[in-house]
């Protein structure tokens, strides 16, 4: 690891610091160290942070804003890798927009519904950034990342990066090629949107904000949306009915306004929320017979 920080360094890719604490990197504040933690400041010095990271046979894992993550207590072995600064720049070309993955979802389409440009309206309150939401095909109010994407860049283990086609991402519910079939990392997208009424897509777009802002509870750190929807049903609905609002362990607490969301109450470790989720899990299993599965990413070293 010595020899490996000591490259990442004298190739000045970007931040580069051993032991980072990620539950500052985390929506849900939690998490412990990485071994080795790297922002790189661009694409180029991403691509020279894989070389590394392929010589040196060390483990690594991406992350962008934190939301939809649960980070171990014991943290993360290898590098961590995070895109912010560096690849969150911004092109538009008509309706027509390339953005690094380290941009943010919010501001994005805070900026885009502004010019007049419809198609993000739904992301308006999802919390996280670019390359996150195209990785795991991110949506909100009835429309998702596969209704706009045109293609992703991403960059491989191999160190190889490729333009994937919006079929090539074979995007699914809240998942993408990426997160199983071919890992890798988002870093660039482009999105193709239609023009519209200004005021009408603000408007759309700051209903749907005030919409999650009333019934989700962003005012205390969380991950999101917990658990993906078991359809027809609704995860919120299924934890509400069986009268689990409001249960906690140690710090971890479901949200008295929405089911779906578990929040960090105050001291909270990754081990509460999962016991959390666990019995969650086993209650609407016992209650409905229907088996719920988790759609934060739960990351990190097995305590």
């Amino acid at each position: 690891m010595k020899e490996a920080v000591e490259k990442l360094k004298s190739l000045q890719v970007g931040k580069v610091i051993e032991n980072e604490p990620l539950a500052g990197h985390t929506t849900m504040k939690i998490g412990g160290p990485a071994d080795l933690f790297i922002e790189p400041s661009s694409i180029e010095n991403l691509a020279k942070t894989m070389d590394v990271i392929k010589e040196f046979d060390l483990k690594w894992t991406v992350i962008g804003r934190g939301s939809n993550l649960l980070v171990s207590d014991m943290g993360i072995e290898g590098a961590v890798i995070k895109l912010g600064k560096g690849l969150d720049n911004l092109e538009i070309n008509g309706s027509e927009l390339t953005v690094g993955a380290g941009f943010s979802l919010v501001s994005l389409s805070v900026q885009i519904s502004k010019k007049g440009l419809s198609g993000l309206e739904f992301a308006s309150g999802i919390p996280g950034s670019v390359g996150g939401a195209v990785y795991m095909n991110a949506g909100a109010h009835g429309s998702d990342i596969s209704n706009i994407l045109k293609k992703a860049y991403v960059l491989f283990e191999d160190g190889s990066l490729e333009w994937l086609s919006n079929e090539e991402m074979e995007f699914s519910y809240r998942t993408s090629v990426l997160q199983k079939k071919r890992p890798g990392i988002v870093v660039a997208a482009v999105f193709s949107l239609a023009p519209g009424n200004r005021e009408e897509i603000v408007d759309r777009m700051q209903s749907n904000k005030n919409y999650r802002k009333d019934t989700q509870p962003y005012n205390l750190p969380c991950a999101g949306s917990i658990f993906r929807n078991p359809l027809p049903d609704h995860a919120g609905k299924l934890v509400e009915t069986a009268g689990l609002k409001g249960h906690s362990i140690g710090g971890a607490k479901i949200s008295e306004m929405h089911g779906n969301f578990i929040v960090n109450a105050g001291g909270a470790r990754a081990e509460d929320v999962l016991a959390l989720i666990q019995h969650v899990k086993d209650t609407v299993s016992d209650k409905f017979g229907v088996k719920m599965e988790t759609e934060v990413e739960i990351i990190g070293r097995k305590s």
